[in-house]
Formats: C-alpha cells, structure tokens, sequence
C-alpha cells in the first residue's frame, strides 16, 4: 500500500505542475489529510463507509486502514470512469480489494438508497456537497461523521453548505486546519 501511495503521490505532484487539465488530474488529498481520516473513521460506530469521489483511490486506501481494522467495507463512488479504472488498479495493487466496494456512477443517485451510514467522506465537485450533506445527514447514525474536504482551499464555493452544516442542530460541527481544510461534522 505504501508503494502506490507514493507512487499516487508523486503522478499527483506532477499534475499539479505540469498543466494537466482539472478533470484529468488525480486531485487527491495529502498524505496528513488521509493520516486523519484513518484515525476518525477508526473511532465511528457500526454502520456503512461511504466515499464520494473515489479518484484514484488514494483517500480510499486511507479509509480503508480503519476497515481493515473493523473487517468493514467502503463503499466509493466514482463518476468518471477513467479514474474509477484506476482505482481499480489501485486497490488490486494494494491487495484491498475485499474492503472496497467501488460504485462507478453519479453518488447522488445512490445516496437515497443507504441507510445507516456512520463515515463519509466528501471530496468531489463542489456544486454537489450540498446535495450529498442534505441526503446524507438524515441516514448517518447518531456519532457516525461526515468529513467535507477543501472547507479552507474552496470556502468561497462551499460557503453556502458549510455555514449550513455549522448551522445545523443535528450535528456537531467544525472546520480542521489540515490539508486544505476539512469541516467535520458528528451526528448528535
């Protein structure tokens, strides 16, 4: 797993610099992004792992270190399906391939099928976070935690769902400085 961590990490790197186009790049978190989802996923109760915006795989791999220790799934949905051929890879190379459920399409239409969802976490195009916070929330069991990436890097695209969810009287909520910001929310 380490090996295709740093080698997602240097491809990623690479993009950043080089021109790649948006949608082309892996845009994936950094390496103390995913340190802190592994440590909060590990601690939510029983439920299902959700991930919209699988991309490479790399906050998936993360992730799924708490699954491997809970013998639990994730369940990750992929819109574009290039990416989703490579988090294919990802997870084959990686040999974590039994805790990963890779759900190639739109997670928007899947989300009102699940229920009791303990982990989320959200890192796609911004114009749907709002959609997936207003889904998700009334499903995830009470403890159970949504991490929102990009709340300091994107807040001006975000803004509108993140003082909803800091608003929000069904969760404890608040942005972390890590990585590029990321509002946490814990169902009360």
């Amino acid at each position: 797993m380490k090996k295709r961590m740093a080698y997602l990490e240097e491809i990623d790197k690479r993009d950043r610099n080089d021109g790649t186009p948006k949608l082309q790049r892996l845009r994936q978190i950094p390496p103390e992004t995913g340190e802190f989802l592994a440590i909060i996923a590990s601690t939510c109760p029983e439920g299902e792992f959700i991930e919209v915006g699988t991309s490479a795989g790399y906050s998936t791999m993360w992730i799924s270190l708490a699954c491997i220790e809970r013998q639990t799934k994730i369940r990750t949905f992929e819109i574009l399906p290039e990416k989703a051929n490579i988090a294919r890879e990802t997870f084959k190379e990686s040999q974590i391939e039994q805790y990963i459920e890779l759900v190639e399409g739109d997670a928007v239409k899947y989300l009102n099928a699940l229920e009791h969802i303990s982990f989320c976490f959200l890192d796609a195009e911004k114009e749907i976070y709002e959609t997936c916070y207003r889904i998700i929330i009334p499903k995830m069991v009470k403890g159970g935690i949504i991490v929102a990436d990009n709340a300091i890097s994107h807040y001006e695209d975000l803004k509108v769902m993140i003082e909803k969810a800091l608003d929000d009287n069904r969760v404890d909520s608040m942005i972390v400085p890590i990585g590029k910001g990321e509002l946490i929310c814990r169902r009360r």
